[in-house]
């Protein structure tokens, strides 16, 4: 049964998750728990808060599976539903007393680089990366995240939000603004460090 379920495909799965097959759903949350961490994650900016997130939106999936259409894909809307709960607890009082987690942005993976230096210039525009979205309003940041990390269309974004598309196209630009200014400093330093290793 657990192996039926590893291979089947997620129109399949939702199906028979619909129907009340446990196996079923927990191989769908295998499959997109990490995303849905990350989209969380990439909001809040908190480890705690980003685990609470993913386990309420898939709660909130299943209990909402039954209305489900499978031939829609699942991913980007169990990640539009994190991004409103992320976006909920941003707003909420408790989130205005928290600090930035700093081991949640240490401890993010590293990609494969070419070499010592790759790596380090790869690790230090990541963090350079994150800094600048942490920066950002929790509306830009969520807008950006959605769009850029989760490709979702601006009208996805808009429904997911509550609101209009150009909303979404403004907040979305005013975001890549703030982030290209954080970063503009980053990359010509960082070729003349590159150039001088050589």
């Amino acid at each position: 049964m657990v192996q039926a379920a590893v291979d089947a495909s997620e129109a399949d799965l939702l199906v028979s998750a619909q129907g009340g097959n446990l196996f079923a759903f927990e191989e769908i949350v295998r499959r997109y728990q990490r995303r849905v961490y990350s989209t969380a994650l990439r909001i809040t900016r908190r480890h705690d808060v980003a685990d609470d997130v993913t386990q309420e939106a898939f709660l909130r999936a299943h209990r909402a599976l039954a209305s489900y259409d499978p031939a829609r894909p699942f991913g980007p809307w169990v990640c539009r539903i994190a991004a409103n709960l992320a976006i909920n607890h941003l707003r909420s009082p408790e989130a205005r007393e928290e600090e930035l987690d700093e081991a949640a942005l240490a401890s993010r993976p590293t990609a494969a680089a070419d070499g010592p230096l790759g790596a380090l210039l790869d690790q230090e525009a990541r963090t350079l990366l994150e800094d600048a979205l942490g920066a950002l309003p929790a509306e830009q940041r969520a807008v950006f995240v959605l769009r850029t990390f989760d490709d979702l269309s601006y009208k996805e974004i808009a429904e997911a939000l509550d609101l209009e598309v150009g909303t979404v196209m403004s907040r979305l630009s005013r975001a890549r603004e703030k982030l290209r200014g954080a970063l503009s400093g980053y990359l010509r330093p960082a070729l003349g460090r590159a150039g001088g290793a050589a």
